[in-house]
């Protein structure tokens, strides 16, 4: 497969380290082709589906489109539908579907982080968050689900299963639970944003976060003073992108060089 022409629908997009796993992803399997940014304003979403599906072999989708893509779309693999998210676009000969790499993915870094205590907290109620808790319930997880607008963290519950903690049991729930999991935006750009309150961490197990720049969040930098184990957010990063490029490509993802070229670009990131 030659020409390649892969890319990121978002906004913003300028902090994505997927530009550099994938290149390193093509080079490795020795494919001619690009991963680009594309800066997309909801108002442009039409007009940008338009191009991928004139120009492009697949694009990813990362917020705030991993939903509202869906109805633009020409079919939703069952997966993508399940989750209600929509991460992973593919181009078949001018028909765009959609699918959902993130869960899939983000088990697998649990898997490979040896990291499945089967229960946890869930912070947030956006796409990642809805991701995250399909992945844990269809595995049989105990799922706690907390979000700031609390109608968005009942309907997830609602449509995926686990149950919903509200602001009254909040710290209870985050000092008992096993595995805390920030599938929130708090922190993204900003290395003394958390999504807690200072001092509200599990008393023990596992704190990950799906922020990946800064690669050490506030959230992970506290847990891990504390003593506990910590996951960034380059796990799910790595193990999405991988099912994206099986799905865009044909061919067997290079694991090893995507994550080491990821390794190296996130410890670069600057505020």
């Amino acid at each position: 497969m030659k020409g390649v022409k892969l890319g990121l629908i978002g906004d913003p997009v300028d902090h994505s380290l997927s530009p550099v796993m994938m290149r390193a992803a093509l080079r490795a399997r020795g494919l001619e082709g690009d991963y680009h940014l594309l800066p997309t304003p909801a108002r442009l979403l039409d007009e940008r589906l338009d191009e991928v599906r004139a120009d492009f072999r697949g694009v990813n989708v990362t917020v705030p489109h991993k939903r509202r893509v869906m109805d633009r779309l020409d079919a939703v693999e069952p997966e993508a539908r399940r989750v209600g998210a929509v991460n992973v676009i593919v181009n078949e000969g001018g028909r765009l579907v959609g699918h959902n790499t993130d869960a899939a993915g983000f088990y697998r870094a649990l898997e490979r982080a040896d990291a499945l205590p089967g229960e946890a907290l869930v912070l947030g109620a956006g796409g990642a968050a809805r991701a995250v808790v399909h992945a844990l319930v269809s595995a049989g997880w105990l799922v706690g689900v907390h979000n700031r607008t609390l109608e968005r963290a009942q309907r997830l519950v609602e449509e995926l299963g686990g149950w919903l903690v509200v602001p009254g049991k909040l710290e209870k729930a985050v000092r008992r639970t096993p595995m805390l999991i920030n599938a929130t935006s708090v922190g993204l750009g900003d290395p003394n944003a958390s999504p807690l309150p200072e001092g509200w961490l599990p008393e023990a197990g596992v704190v990950v976060d799906l922020v990946y720049a800064p690669l050490e969040t506030r959230l992970l930098r506290e847990a891990r003073a504390a003593g506990l184990r910590t996951l960034d957010g380059l796990g799910m990063l790595l193990g999405q992108g991988a099912l994206a490029f099986e799905l865009w490509t044909g061919q067997p993802a290079p694991e090893a060089a995507m994550e080491a070229v990821l390794r190296e670009e996130a410890t670069r990131w600057k505020p």
